[in-house]
C-alpha cells in the first residue's frame, strides 16, 4: 500500500506469513543501526516493519508488551500534602511539642547528637517510623532543601475550636487574638503565626476557604511557633468575630481607606486584630463587622505593606500601649500603698 502525504511516500511492506507454532520478527532501525528482538505481546510474537519513502528510513511501531505497574508514589512527593518538615530547628521544635510524627529521616551523625537522641527515643515509642539514611536520599526526600540532615512527616494540624481558644485566651488580662482574612500566601500565614506568637498574642482565627491552612510550609516558616500557638478555622468569618464580640472583645480592623492612624487608636482590653490578604485586604464584610478601622501611616513611595509586617507593626503598637497602662497602673498602685 502507497500513500501521498505532502508529496512524500510511504509503503508498508507485507506481514509475513507466520506459522502458529513458531513467529518471530526482526525490526531493523535505520537510524540507530541496531536491531532488536520485541517482547511478544499475550503469549504471541508479532512483527511490522513500515519504510519511509522519505530518505529511506524505517521505523518500527511500538506496541505495549505488558499491562501497565502502577507503583507506589514516592517519598519524594508534594511536601504539602505530606505534610514533611526538614531543618534542625523546625523538627526538633516538633518532636519537642505534642504533634504526632509519622516517620523520621535522620543522618547517622544528627542522631546521636544530644539534642535529638532522647527525643527521637520518645517519638519511636509514640509510634513514629525512625529511618536512618544518607545525605543524599534526604536530598531526594526534600527535593534538594536544605535539610540539615533531617527530615519529618508529621501528622495533620489539630485546629482548636474557636470556643476553646476564646476560653484561654480570656484566662489572661486583656488577651490579644489575631484574625488573618484571606491570606493565601502560606509563607506570609507562617510569618504572621511567628510574630504574632513572639510579640504575645493568644491565638489566630482563619476562615476555610480563599485562604491558607496550616501546611509544612507554613510550620516551618513558624519556626516552632505553633507548637505553643493555638489556632482556630472557622466557616463563618464574620460569625466568629460576631461571637468574639460578645465575649468582650474589641474589634480592630486594619484598612487603607476610611480609617484612623494608628498611633491614634486607644487600645484596651481584649483585643482582636484583623489583618487582609496581600493584594485586596479586608473585604468589605468583614470591615462592616470591625469596632475601629486602623492604618499604618507610609511616608516612601511604597504603597502598601506586606501582611506579615502590618500585622507585627499593629501587634508592637497594641502591645506597646499595654505596656504603658500597666506600668502607669503599676505606678499609681505604689503611690496608693506609700500613701497608706
Amino acid at each position: 500500500m502507497r500513500l501521498a502525504k505532502e508529496g512524500k511516500s510511504f509503503s508498508v511492506k507485507p506481514r509475513p506469513s507466520r506459522s502458529s507454532s513458531e513467529q518471530s520478527s526482526e525490526i531493523k532501525l535505520a537510524k540507530a543501526g541496531k536491531s532488536y528482538i520485541p517482547k511478544p505481546r499475550y503469549g504471541s510474537e508479532q512483527s511490522s516493519e513500515i519504510t519511509l519513502g522519505n530518505e529511506g528510513k524505517s521505523f518500527a511501531p511500538k506496541y505495549r508488551t505488558s499491562y501497565p505497574s502502577f507503583e507506589p508514589a514516592s517519598e519524594t512527593t508534594s511536601t504539602e500534602d505530606n505534610d514533611l518538615i526538614y531543618g534542625r530547628h523546625p523538627v526538633l521544635t516538633v518532636l519537642e511539642g505534642e504533634r504526632h510524627i509519622n516517620r523520621l529521616w535522620i543522618t547517622t551523625r544528627l542522631r546521636y547528637d544530644p539534642r535529638f537522641h532522647h527525643l527521637i527515643l520518645q517519638a519511636k515509642d509514640n509510634g513514629a517510623v525512625i529511618d536512618e539514611v544518607e545525605p543524599r536520599r534526604l536530598d531526594q526526600i526534600t527535593g534538594g532543601a536544605n535539610h540539615q540532615g533531617v527530615a519529618a512527616q508529621i501528622a495533620p494540624y489539630d485546629y482548636i475550636e474557636l470556643e476553646d481558644l476564646i476560653s484561654k485566651a480570656k484566662s489572661v488580662t486583656d488577651p490579644v487574638i489575631v484574625v488573618a482574612d484571606g491570606i493565601t500566601d502560606p509563607h506570609n500565614l507562617g510569618a504572621i503565626i511567628r510574630t504574632a506568637e513572639a510579640i504575645g498574642a493568644h491565638g489566630l482565627v482563619i476562615p476555610q476557604r480563599r485562604a491558607a491552612g496550616i501546611t509544612s510550609t507554613v510550620v516551618k516558616v513558624a519556626a516552632g511557633a505553633l507548637e505553643t500557638f493555638p489556632v482556630s478555622r472557622v466557616v463563618n468569618l464574620g460569625r466568629a468575630l460576631e461571637q468574639l464580640k460578645e465575649e468582650g472583645f474589641w474589634i480592630y480592623g486594619t484598612a487603607v481607606t476610611g480609617s484612623e492612624p494608628l498611633q491614634t487608636v486607644k487600645f484596651s482590653g481584649p483585643v482582636v486584630l484583623v489583618v487582609g490578604g496581600e493584594g485586596e485586604g479586608l473585604s468589605m464584610l468583614t470591615q462592616r463587622s470591625c469596632d475601629v478601622l486602623v492604618s499604618i501611616p507610609l511616608h516612601g513611595k511604597t504603597p502598601s505593606l506586606n501582611a506579615s509586617v502590618a500585622t507585627g507593626m499593629a501587634l508592637y503598637e497594641i502591645y506597646r500601649q499595654k505596656s504603658l497602662n500597666t506600668l502607669y497602673l503599676d505606678k499609681l498602685q505604689t503611690i496608693s500603698l506609700k500613701k497608706e
